[in-house]
């Protein structure tokens, strides 16, 4: 094993390891990067790997982010000479795995690209400069000698609309790119230290492949028909190895589950346009915290027949707008044609602009649907600059919303079931009353609690339950920091009151609340009986909710003499 340091703010080194006969991983590993494309943020970092096999032929299976230019060209260059690279297989082509390919094709010209057909078309418009290329889909294999015969499956949505598997029948690896990855960076090539790492390939699942369960689950059913696995190469995070069987059968146990929910999203997106396939995932992301499914659709790939079934079957759509010109014109507003078409009454609808710089307006295209019989699901998202932190707050919080409101028929029924003796009895477990805030770079936000309990004195820390749905819930990830304000007996009415209103995606929680600002970053009730300050330790996961257990860093007391105050319910089964 080799590690090449570079000296820069943020700590990027090169780790090279031979994973199995002729075949080589470069790893790019991001040390200190604590935030993926703004969507969420990252407690360990993250890595961007790329593969070497050399046979008869040679291929090298993706590349690396562009913030390792140099670094990754100078490792590969001092492992093989470029013009010995006989193929290039793109994975798919985020740019965080295909953002060298132009510099790569520089230097090796020679080499043909293997891709998904909108994988390559995407790199013409990427590259502008000619290069040898050859489509790739389910039953392509290519021949590279020695025993290393590699054959493609096709992976649509895992998280890209172009990716594709690579299965080397030789070393029985299989290349999975974001698939099955986490963003974790540590010395470790493989997955050793399962509970390291099983957290954040967790989190990873959710925010990125779980609005893809059934994308998920049809690509695991092609990979049953590979034979055996004994690596799984992925894109991000340690290669899985060691714990191989157990963390695919997570996926495939939470993918299962997803599908199973009883209600399910379409959220119809553009690919390559403008900020369209970040917003929606983003979007997905708080559908999916509701227990609502979610079928994510390529406007630019998807064919007509599969939009028309999709929308068909769903309780809601959201529509990313189109571009009003360009590539694939035609087939894009076919294909939203085809989803006004196949929509109905009942059905929500929620839209939202890629920010691409042409968007096609919203308003007419809402109209439409609402004269179908559409529900509004949340107020347009309208995007005036480049997303922030704050702008992907806004389409989570939306996205739960729409959430909340298909599942809200449930819990009607579930609240007028007041009389069974064991929701009599849960309700007869009483709590204290507190407001959790939190911010985060430029999010803030905040939840009142009861289910709060004191958990350890060495060091003091305490846990917290906090619903899969909750906004603040993000915030509230291992590592990040909050205040739990406790509530005084006979003054809390004001701040319960408002905290206790229902807040349209992206408002400010604070608004015409006092408050100061905790050493840690987060709101302080100023009219709290007393405030603690809170550190993120680790989470364990229930049902419906998240229990959060976080060391305490500090905390004040305004009034001694005060009480607590207390909440008591009738009934358990809800708040």
């Amino acid at each position: 094993m080799v590690t090449t340091p570079v000296k820069t703010e943020k700590r990027l080194t090169i780790q090279t390891v031979d994973i199995a006969p002729d075949t080589t991983t470069i790893r790019s590993l991001d040390w200190d990067r604590d935030r993926f494309d703004i969507e969420f943020g990252l407690q360990n970092g993250t890595t961007y790997n790329s593969y070497l096999i050399r046979g008869e032929k040679t291929a090298l299976v993706d590349t690396s982010h562009a913030k390792f230019r140099q670094l990754y060209l100078d490792t590969l260059t001092g492992l093989i000479d470029p013009q010995e690279i006989d193929y290039i297989i793109i994975s798919h082509t985020e740019p965080d795995h295909s953002g060298l390919v132009k510099d790569l094709l520089e230097l090796a010209p020679q080499a043909v690209v293997l891709g998904a057909k909108t994988a390559i078309k995407f790199l013409e418009d990427l590259v502008h400069q000619p290069f040898e290329y050859e489509f790739v889909k389910s039953g392509s294999s290519i021949d590279l000698g020695k025993g290393h015969i590699i054959d493609f499956i096709n992976a649509p949505n895992l998280h890209w609309p172009d990716t594709i598997f690579s299965y080397d029948r030789g070393t029985k690896i299989l290349y999975t790119c974001d698939a099955f990855g986490m963003h974790y960076c540590g010395d470790s090539t493989f997955d050793e230290d399962l509970s390291a790492i099983e957290r954040d390939y967790r989190f990873y699942y959710e925010c990125l492949m779980a609005p893809n369960a059934r994308s998920v689950i049809s690509a695991m059913k092609r990979m049953d028909k590979l034979g055996e696995i004994t690596t799984v190469a992925n894109g991000h995070g340690p290669l899985l190895r060691y714990n191989l069987n157990e963390l695919l059968n997570r996926y495939r146990d939470w993918s299962n589950a997803q599908t199973k929910a009883e209600k399910n999203v379409a959220v119809l997106y553009i690919s390559d346009y403008g900020y369209s396939d970040r917003l929606s995932q983003a979007i997905a992301h708080g559908i999916t915290k509701t227990g609502v499914a979610v079928e994510m659709v390529d406007l630019r790939s998807a064919d007509n027949t599969e939009v028309h079934e999709i929308v068909s079957r769903a309780a809601g759509i959201v529509l990313g707008m189109p571009p009003l010109s360009g590539n694939n014109l035609q087939e894009i507003i076919a294909n939203v044609g085809t989803a006004l078409a196949a929509s109905k009454e009942k059905q929500f609808i929620g839209m939202f602009e890629s920010y691409g710089g042409d968007d096609e307006p919203i308003d007419p295209l809402l109209t439409k649907f609402r004269e179908a019989g559409l529900k509004k699901a949340f107020p347009s998202i309208r995007i005036k600059d480049n997303p922030d932190e704050a702008t992907y707050q806004l389409c989570e919080e939306s996205g739960t919303d729409l959430g909340q409101l298909l599942t809200r028929d449930k819990l009607v029924k579930q609240m007028k079931s007041l009389d069974t003796d064991l929701d009599k009895a849960l309700g007869r477990i009483s709590g204290g009353l507190y407001i959790i805030t939190a911010t985060k770079g430029d999010v803030s936000s905040a939840m009142l609690a009861s289910w709060v309990s004191q958990a350890s004195f060495e060091p003091p820390g305490l846990t917290i339950a906090v619903a899969k749905d909750r906004a603040i819930e993000s915030l509230m990830q291992v590592g990040d920091r909050f205040v739990l304000n406790v509530l005084e007996e006979g003054k809390y009415q004001n701040l319960m009151k408002h905290f206790l209103k229902r807040f349209k995606p992206g408002d400010d929680r604070f608004a015409g609340v006092d408050t100061q600002t905790a050493k840690n970053g987060s709101p302080i009730l100023t009219d709290a009986l007393a405030y603690i300050e809170c550190e993120v330790v680790t989470r364990m996961e229930c049902s419906d909710h998240w229990i959060v257990y976080s060391k305490v860093d500090n905390g004040r007391v305004s009034n001694p003499d005060a009480l607590t105050a207390v909440h008591h319910r009738k009934v358990g089964n809800h708040y």
